[in-house]
């Protein structure tokens, strides 16, 4: 009985053959992407960050001086052409000790200057809101504190007037957002949404809508 089921299906050796073919190609070309991919090289552009001894900020994508502890922003990119990466990494700089950058490519030169432009927005934006308070008379400050402040501003505003102005509007919504009236605001969004609130869904949207609209910094 075995012997006449299996033979009612015989299996044709051609169409197992070119089965067999279609996969063993299949596998071949997912081992060729594989090993693209692998040896791919993968190249870095660096950002650096650090305080200087007198608490200023800086940015930039050279060096800090020999001796000066800095984090590094690495932007990592490939050939493969996707979306560039950073990671970071701090350490002391040996300046003359190290060996020379490699060239990077205008893919890397280009995530390179807009991460730059961002962090350095980031700083000038942080800046101004504390220069604005504490030169207000709203908190006890020092001579030394305003001038860290105003270097750190003067080093990482922009020159562009437009972009100056985008920056200062950014320093004025960060003010608000750090306003009582907002830590208010954020403390109450918390109290409607804690479990047990008799609060109703339109008073705390409404809420919602405020804080996001208000007292949402612009940098973090």
């Amino acid at each position: 009985m075995n012997r006449v089921r299996s033979m009612e299906h015989p299996v044709d050796p051609a169409r197992r053959n070119g089965l067999s073919g279609r996969c063993h190609r299949i596998l071949l070309a997912g081992i060729a992407t594989l090993l693209a991919t692998l040896a791919t090289p993968v190249t870095h552009a660096q950002v650096y960050r650090w305080t200087d001894e007198n608490g200023v900020i800086h940015l930039s994508s050279e060096k800090p001086p020999p001796g000066v502890k800095a984090e590094r922003l690495d932007i990592k990119t490939s050939s493969t052409g996707k979306r560039p990466t950073t990671g970071s990494s701090s350490g002391r700089s040996t300046g003359s000790n190290q060996p020379a950058p490699k060239p990077v490519s205008p893919e890397q030169a280009a995530a390179r200057e807009q991460l730059l432009g961002q962090l350095k927005t980031r700083e000038c934006v942080i800046a101004l809101e504390a220069l604005e308070r504490k030169t207000g008379g709203t908190e006890p400050t020092s001579a030394t504190e305003i001038r860290r402040l105003k270097q750190t501003a003067d080093l990482n505003c922009s020159d562009d007037p437009v972009l100056r102005r985008e920056q200062e509007a950014m320093a004025a919504k960060l003010r608000v957002s750090n306003s009582p009236a907002c830590v208010e605001a954020r403390d109450r969004l918390w109290e409607m949404m804690e479990p047990g609130s008799t609060v109703s869904r339109d008073t705390l949207r409404s809420q919602q809508a405020f804080v996001d609209g208000h007292c949402t910094a612009p940098v973090r």
